[in-house]
């Protein structure tokens, strides 16, 4: 798999859609999107850095819907890879950790974008 670019794997469509006009929503979403991503982030780069992948492999299948949720397929195909990778006993740790890299990077860039979403949400409230 190529490189993923934050523009080719971030689609708020689907939020917008269920949020149904409500700015309130899309804010609360986003809210927890940003608590709880970093945190999952952290818990798997900690895991595979220790060798632990059934914890790494539980913690990319709780990031997975999340990616699903604020339009990141690309990234949510990817850390799905991850998550069998490890649950399968870490072979080729190599292409892991590589994968979970440009998931991160992505992540990472799409967390600031959120941010300024949530921020011009929040004043329009």
């Amino acid at each position: 798999m190529s490189d993923i670019s934050p523009e080719q794997d971030f689609d708020l469509s689907f939020l917008y859609e269920i949020a149904d006009g409500s700015d309130e929503f899309i804010v609360e979403s986003i809210g927890m999107f940003l608590e709880q991503t970093p945190q999952l982030l952290s818990t798997i780069s900690n895991a595979l850095d220790a060798g632990e992948w059934t914890e790494a492999g539980k913690a990319s299948h709780k990031l997975k819907p999340n990616l699903g949720f604020f339009g990141m397929p690309i990234s949510q195909a990817t850390i799905q890879e991850v998550e069998l990778a490890c649950k399968a006993g870490g072979e080729n740790p190599t292409q892991i950790f590589a994968k979970f890299a440009q998931v991160k990077a992505t992540v990472e860039a799409n967390l600031v974008t959120l941010k300024q979403i949530k921020a011009e949400k929040e004043a329009s409230l």
